[in-house]
């Protein structure tokens, strides 16, 4: 059920699950939140599934087996993207020198892709709509040659503007490429807050209050977001 699919975990240090395949209509995506505090590490794998890090803010250092790269971020809204791909069985070691927090987003995969650790100059920007549904879309793991199952970018509403909009759906029901979703939210002021809508053409609607840390699945139907007048709203996108 689409109003079922609001997850409001709170930070805390650590990898906490967000949200699980299996659970609440997710046949695909797993989404988990990492914070560490300065000087703690952590070491991640998933055997059977396809895993992409993407740092929301803090320094630190991502490392597997065959790439080390020292990553840092002042916020979503203040730099582009450094985003992780792992392979399926690949462990990834993340250590933070300052705090950190970083939302990692997985799904089933038995195609081994390739590790690869991008940085804010590999990030393709586009702008998309026009008017009040303006908006910065950050392409990070989209059309490249390393993840297979997953596809991840990041959208910035500027305050009193919709986004995934004019409204459109990818669950197959038409015709259209299955294509299961999550968004993870943040806001500027934090204190903020904006819209989810999710609704389907037979009439079932649901309209999420999204508040900074929330986490959204977009199982099917239709899904515009809106922000309200003085918030900038940010959203991690994810599908598989």
């Amino acid at each position: 059920m689409l109003s079922e699919t609001l997850f409001r975990v709170p930070r805390e240090p650590g990898l906490h699950v967000l949200q699980r395949r299996g659970e609440h209509g997710a046949r695909e995506l797993t989404s988990s939140r990492l914070c560490l505090r300065p000087g703690t590490s952590t070491t991640y794998v998933r055997p059977d599934e396809e895993t992409i890090v993407v740092l929301q803010e803090g320094r630190g250092t991502f490392t597997t087996p065959t790439l080390s790269k020292a990553v840092s971020r002042q916020g979503v809204f203040a730099e582009r993207a450094t985003a992780m791909c792992l392979p399926p069985g690949v462990a990834a070691t993340i250590s933070a020198d300052t705090d950190l927090e970083a939302i990692l987003v997985s799904a089933p995969c038995s195609d081994s892709g390739s590790v690869a650790i991008l940085g804010p100059d590999d990030v393709t920007v586009n702008q998309r709509g026009r008017g009040t549904y303006a908006r910065e879309v950050h392409d990070i793991f989209v059309r490249d040659p390393h993840a297979r199952r997953l596809m991840v970018g990041e959208t910035f509403n500027p305050p009193g503007h919709w986004s995934s909009f004019p409204p459109h759906k990818h669950d197959g029901t038409n015709g259209e490429p299955f294509l299961e979703e999550v968004y993870h939210f943040r806001v500027s002021p934090a204190h903020g807050f904006g819209h989810q809508m999710l609704y389907t053409g037979d009439g079932e609607a649901f309209t999420h209050q999204v508040r900074d840390g929330d986490a959204v699945l977009l199982p099917y139907g239709y899904h515009p977001v809106s922000s309200p007048p003085g918030y900038a709203l940010y959203y991690l996108w994810a599908m598989a």
